[in-house]
């Protein structure tokens, strides 16, 4: 298996630098969702598409044992060009790194994914599975919602989901849950010379946004792992800038772990909220794809966790060892991925990808080459292994 691995190792390495010279934003994965779609027919898969939403789903193999390994192609924008080092979209490689936005989230898992699909192929260790490679669209605005989309609409059911994020090739036992919350307040409208004639909804907030404030330091002072709560946008609608604002809304982003499930975040709003005549939900966002099709986000993802007994943990596990020799380190991310999808449909899981998550999003994105590589091979050898 290495020494078929290394013949395409400059041919991956190559097309990381490609897909990261293709600019997509989430909503704007055409152009390389066409791209990835012919890279696929060139490598020989056995089946490849793009479905209605614009994800890109490659196929090996059909036996009963199905695996599917996502990476989003879909990147946050580039605001701030003039402070990269090298141009964001230049595909630059200096000292090993790979540069460039997406490099880390998550183009290079594409590419790693891609080529171990055409390797797993030629290998014949598809034999006895369907292999399903997806690159999906759009995950940074909808975390999950585009997996959960090609899953049911393409009638994929997967034995097991590998999530390829950035994880510095440690291995992702489970991440925190995320909840976007949405808190408003009504008061009554008035002229601005005459706010003695309205009920003025920012002042009525205030002392929520103190009881948010109180919150979230309650919950960073805790020991051991803990949900986190912040404020993270408030807004006021009035008829000018001269009038009383009769609504307040403010924005929570609240981070969940296990046992913090809808029930306990109802709990907890009530207790936030008690002697205030204020409202909240659970925020829907809806966008649009680059296909045209809809897709909206019920902003409320459980956390989630895989024993290292369960198959597939064992299976990344020894697959690791074998490849590298020694064990890998476990961890549990402390972001949202499209593991909430996978999840949700109670599809065991688990994650590991190229990348330090921690340089995600960043001036100078980057990423090892050489970690490129092991995940490719990783990606190879566990297939072997399931």
């Amino acid at each position: 298996m290495y020494e078929t691995a290394k013949m395409y190792e400059n041919d991956l390495i190559q097309f990381a630098q490609d897909l990261v010279k293709i600019k997509s934003y989430t909503g704007q994965e055409g152009d390389i969702a066409k791209f990835i779609e012919r890279k696929m027919n060139e490598l020989d898969y056995d089946e490849v598409y793009i479905d209605d939403l614009g994800n890109v789903i490659g196929v090996i193999g059909s036996g009963p044992t199905k695996i599917l390994f996502d990476s989003h192609i879909d990147t946050v924008q580039v605001n701030d060009a003039e402070a990269w080092t090298y141009g964001p979209f230049d595909g630059t490689i200096v000292d090993g790194r790979l540069y460039g936005r997406g490099s880390v989230d998550m183009k290079s898992a594409v590419a790693a994914t891609v080529y171990a699909g055409h390797v797993i192929n030629k290998m014949g260790y598809a034999e006895g599975k369907t292999v399903y490679i997806s690159t999906s669209v759009m995950e940074e605005d909808y975390d999950g919602e585009p997996v959960s989309y090609l899953c049911e609409k393409s009638n994929i059911e997967p034995d097991f989901a590998i999530i390829c994020e950035p994880s510095s090739m440690k291995l992702a036992m489970g991440h925190k849950g995320r909840a976007l919350i949405k808190v408003s307040v009504k008061g009554v409208s008035a002229h601005g010379s005459a706010p003695e004639k309205g009920d003025n909804a920012i002042y009525k907030m205030s002392e929520i946004i103190k009881r948010v404030e109180m919150l979230g330091q309650l919950m960073m002072s805790k020991p051991g792992e803990k949900g986190s709560l912040a404020l993270t946008k408030i807004e006021s609608e009035a008829v000018s800038i001269n009038a009383i604002p009769p609504v307040c809304n403010i924005y929570l982003d609240r981070r969940l772990i296990l046992g913090e499930d809808y029930d306990f975040i109802s709990k907890e709003m009530e207790t936030l909220l008690k002697g205030i005549e204020a409202s909240w939900e659970v925020y829907d966002v809806t966008g649009q794809s680059w296909t045209g099709e809809e897709i909206t986000l019920h902003s409320f993802m459980s956390a989630w966790e895989i024993s290292e007994e369960h198959r597939l943990s064992k299976a990344c596990i020894s697959a690791y060892d074998e490849v590298f020799e020694c064990k890998p380190t476990q961890i549990k991310w402390d972001f949202c991925t499209n593991a909430v999808a996978t999840c949700k449909a109670g599809i065991p899981t688990i994650g590991i990808g190229p990348g330090n998550d921690k340089l995600a999003h960043m001036v100078d994105e980057n990423c090892s080459v050489n970690e490129i590589k092991d995940a490719f091979k990783f990606y190879v050898n566990l297939v072997n292994k399931l």
